[in-house]
């Protein structure tokens, strides 16, 4: 069996009928958390950010299978995400409980550009469903709620008010501005415009390459920076393998939804130059390492990232042609296959193994950040490009 059929048996016999096996027809949405040893918390609070991956998996799976089967799930993440409105002051909470009140009503940027990602690809296979209105209406409200005049800001209260952004700083600082913010806000915005062709989303698609190449990308090092204060100042030595790999085909993704030469030409060799330095500085026959603080590799082997890499060496394989690209898709693949990939019967993948690929303990198996959204794409992306 060829890599692509594998993979795409092990999308339909792995994960679909995980995340199928998850959906909460008690309460709406699907169970937030499952615990390493696979014990399901049926109360577990709703994460907006989960909720809508899970709506852009399962439309996006219904649109790459041609299977109308799916689209039942995908209804059911649109319902409950819908609940996750904010009616009076505008977007989506950061969580709800299980009975619907609000959990946490932190409005992030990151939480509504994830809102519109799902919402545009659920507009893709239920167009009369007023999913891409409501699309919309969130890309007007970062517009106006979520940005200055350099770029996105981030956490804010439920009505708005500025809040510090404890949900996407880590490693010891506090991040006025997020690389990995940014990046997603793009990935939102590609798919909107896709869907919409609407000319204020391609401006502000425009927008935000230009700030990943001004303001982002450090070209003395070959990536991005990854946490900074108000102004794109850099407030600590970190290079983020993960999401360098991950950025260097979404916003390839972006150059060609866009169709601009001259912005392809100025973007493209930078997205290039990250991909090929997590290859020389993270990739190794047994896994995709994590990331870099000050010179100190985490060696971890975190479920996102193994995904992403196996996305983005096949990018580069089909942009460049060089056959070590190829070779490291199909050594990824097998890795994932045979250490990431949960082997018990009713699960799926796990959250990190580590260098050796023993399960890192006390890592849940789905909670609010762990999703079917990266391991699907990187399925997604391989059978959709085996088909070109």
């Amino acid at each position: 069996m060829s890599m692509e059929q594998e993979i795409r048996e092990h999308l339909i016999n792995v994960i679909l009928p995980f995340w199928e096996g998850l959906i909460d027809r008690e309460n709406g949405g699907y169970i937030g958390y499952v615990s390493q040893d696979l014990e399901r918390d049926n109360n577990a609070i709703k994460g907006c950010i989960l909720n809508s991956r899970i709506l852009w998996f399962f439309s996006q799976a219904a649109e790459t299978l041609k299977d109308p089967g799916l689209l039942p799930y995908a209804d059911h993440a649109y319902n409950m995400l819908c609940r996750m409105c904010d009616i009076k002051n505008g977007g989506v909470y950061w969580s709800v409980r299980c009975d619907g009140t609000v959990e946490d009503g932190t409005k992030h940027t990151y939480n509504q550009a994830f809102a519109i990602y799902a919402l545009s690809c659920y507009a893709r296979v239920r167009p009369c469903a007023g999913a891409l209105e409501k699309a919309l209406s969130l890309f007007e409200l970062i517009e106006e709620r979520c940005t200055d005049d350099i770029g996105y800001l981030e956490a804010h209260t439920a009505d708005w008010k500025p809040e510090s952004n404890e949900k996407l700083s880590e490693n010891g600082v506090m991040a006025e501005k997020t690389m990995n913010t940014l990046l997603h806000v793009l990935e939102a915005y590609t798919e909107l415009y896709r869907v919409s062709g609407d000319v204020r989303v391609r401006e502000r698609l425009i927008f935000i390459l230009n700030t990943l190449a001004d303001k982002i990308y450090n070209p003395e090092r070959h990536r991005q920076e990854v946490f900074f204060d108000r102004t794109y100042h850099s407030l600590i030595d970190l290079h983020s393998f993960g999401h360098d790999i991950e950025t260097s085909w979404l916003a390839d993704r972006t150059l060609e939804v866009l169709n601009d030469p001259e912005m392809t030409a100025r973007v493209r060799p930078l997205l290039q130059a990250m991909a090929r330095e997590t290859y020389e500085k993270a990739f190794t026959d047994h896994g995709f390492a994590n990331e870099c603080e000050c010179g100190r590799i985490d060696t971890t082997r975190i479920w996102w990232v193994q995904a992403e890499a196996l996305v983005g060496f096949l990018n580069m394989w089909q942009k460049t042609g060089e056959t070590r690209y190829k070779e490291a898709v199909e050594t990824q693949w097998r890795y994932i296959r045979d250490v990431m990939a949960d082997k018990r019967p009713g699960s799926e993948w796990f959250w990190s193994v580590d260098e050796s690929g023993h399960p890192v303990p006390g890592k849940p198996i789905v909670e609010p950040w762990k999703c079917p959204y990266h391991n699907g794409r990187m399925a997604f992306e391989v059978i959709e490009r085996s088909r070109v």
